[in-house]
């Protein structure tokens, strides 16, 4: 039996550009035709053989919804070539305020079930200190567009430690989202990625502190679990049933195929990535030829690492398939429970609250 295989589509077109955004994405609307094209011949061309099951499908970005119609001839093109199930998860990111009733629906009858708004911020001026282009009123009137289209399974993403927040805003930020009624949200610390404008300008001086971000953290945390969402990786909650496919099988280590520039893969024990160049991916007839190889996948500190970034954590039993030693894992493990890291529950060490704020040190303890 083929071995599954989720499929990443890439689509790096943007109206604007936020001003914390480091990835690849573009202005150039126009090539959106010429990009639709190259997406199809490289699903064409795909490394995995005709015929492979494809659980999962997720289109991100940029703004993949201004594809428009261009996402369903793509979405074709994976059905001809791949065993794409009934019930095959297909994500498509959008921002609240590009959204029609028409284009969703047809999306929506093409075959995308899941639709995931960057909403970010929930007032006027936290969504102009991120160069967000919607207003409040668009992100409710996006979610009700989107129902009114008939999806079912909806993701919001929210953004923590941000210019001026506080923990009380943080947390009427995460009423404000669930108050929305997504089975879905994703909720993020700002990182202030170099080369962005926000670096640029120095903008991490008006943003909160690490102990005031971990406060902030811990609070909209514990507020989402009062609201009924499971806390199941370190910045996603979900209703049950309604966690994300797609991204846990990146947590769990399987494979997949990245589809467009900077687009990464992980596909029979390697790891590789397209370049970052627009240009190139359009030109090339077979853009698998240009890929960057990026060493081997499904090592002992990637199972360690991606492990505990879910909620129900690292299993011990399996770590031998991994080259590494439970004993040893635990007996490194012993002082990060007793600090409160760590717990350890039926042969699976799972971080805490807090673990999930320290996760780094906590794998490289486990690790060294």
């Amino acid at each position: 039996m083929q071995t599954p295989v989720s499929l990443y589509f890439h689509v790096p077109f943007c109206k604007s550009r936020c001003p914390y955004c480091d990835f690849y994405s573009t202005t150039h609307l126009a090539l959106r035709e010429d990009y639709t094209r190259a997406l199809v011949r490289a699903v064409e061309r795909c490394p995995a053989p005709p015929g492979t099951p494809v659980p999962t499908v997720y289109f991100g970005g940029g703004t993949p919804y201004l594809l428009g119609d261009g996402l369903l001839r793509v979405l074709e093109a994976v059905r001809a070539r791949f065993a794409v199930p009934e019930d095959c998860e297909i994500t498509l990111e959008a921002n609240p305020g590009d959204l029609e009733e028409g284009p969703l629906r047809r999306l929506r009858e093409g075959g995308f079930d899941r639709l995931s708004l960057g909403l970010q911020a929930g007032d006027r001026e936290g969504l102009g200190l991120l160069g967000r282009r919607h207003t409040p009123e668009q992100s409710a009137q996006g979610v009700a567009l989107a129902r009114r289209a008939g999806f079912r399974n909806l993701s919001i993403d929210l953004m923590l430690a941000t210019p001026g927040q506080t923990v009380e805003k943080a947390v009427a930020l995460a009423e404000y989202g669930a108050a929305l009624a997504p089975e879905h949200i994703s909720a993020y610390l700002l990182k202030i990625e170099p080369g962005t404008p926000f670096a640029q300008e120095g903008m991490e001086a008006r943003c909160p502190g690490p102990d005031q971000a971990a406060d902030i953290y811990l609070a909209v945390r514990q507020r989402l679990l009062e609201l009924g969402y499971r806390h199941y990786e370190i910045s996603n909650f979900a209703k049950p049933g309604y966690e994300s496919r797609h991204n846990t099988v990146y947590w769990r280590l399987g494979e997949y195929l990245g589809f467009g520039p900077s687009a990464a893969s992980s596909y029979r024990g390697r790891r590789f990535r397209l370049p970052g160049d627009l240009a190139a991916f359009l030109a090339a007839e077979d853009p698998w030829q240009t890929a960057l190889d990026e060493g081997p996948s499904g090592g002992l500190t990637e199972y360690v690492m991606l492990s505990l970034r879910l909620a129900e954590g690292l299993d011990l039993g399996r770590l031998p398939e991994y080259g590494g030693s439970p004993e040893e894992i635990l007996l490194r493990a012993a002082p990060l429970e007793k600090a409160g890291l760590l717990t350890l529950r039926e042969g699976k060490l799972s971080l805490t609250g807090q673990g999930f704020l320290l996760s780094n040190a906590v794998i490289t303890a486990l690790l060294e």
